[in-house]
């Protein structure tokens, strides 16, 4: 069923049939600090969407993940839950952290890649509300630290590019339903 849902987000994808983000962009920006923001509509119901977010090693770009493989990732929704990444010698990367989760909202501390080593604050909220019938998926993620300002556009386009494939993901959850 994973390979089936991943084979029709990648179809939908190139296709062009999937929902893209309504919006996307560097909210603020300072020398020491961020925040990305990107919001989009899935066709997936508020019931699956905490499903879907969690199987990250789905929807997530390979190309941005330490072993190369998506399919390495791992997600636990419970609070203190680890998004992990299991290396080839056995261990697992700690990428973040769930701070919470309660309907419709999900709280991640999340320094990845280069801003493991200058945030100080890497706070990723995801929310899903409900707006108008339609579910309508946002991520906003902030940052601080030194220096941390020069990184807002490559990170805009890896958090971005996850964005948009995690929405693809939900429509292909929703068409196989």
């Amino acid at each position: 069923m994973r390979l089936l849902m991943s084979l029709v987000a990648v179809a939908l994808i190139g296709l062009g049939l999937t929902t893209a983000p309504a919006s996307a962009e560097v909210v603020s920006r300072s020398e020491n600090a961020f925040t990305l923001k990107f919001e989009g509509q899935t066709r997936l119901g508020t019931a699956g969407v905490a499903d879907a977010f969690s199987e990250v090693g789905l929807w997530w770009d390979p190309a941005h993940s330490y072993t190369g493989s998506a399919a390495n990732l791992s997600l636990d929704l419970a609070p203190g839950g680890c998004w992990c990444e299991a290396m080839p010698d056995g261990t697992q990367f700690d990428q973040g952290r769930t701070v919470s989760i309660v309907l419709g909202e999900i709280r991640f501390h999340a320094p990845f890649g280069p801003l493991r080593d200058m945030a100080t604050r890497a706070d990723l909220i995801v929310t899903y509300p409900l707006v108008g019938g339609v579910v309508t998926p946002t991520w906003t993620f902030i940052v601080e630290g030194p220096g941390v300002g020069a990184l807002a556009e490559p990170v805009d386009g890896v958090i971005g590019g996850g964005f948009a494939r995690w929405i693809a993901h939900m429509d292909a959850r929703a068409a196989a339903l």
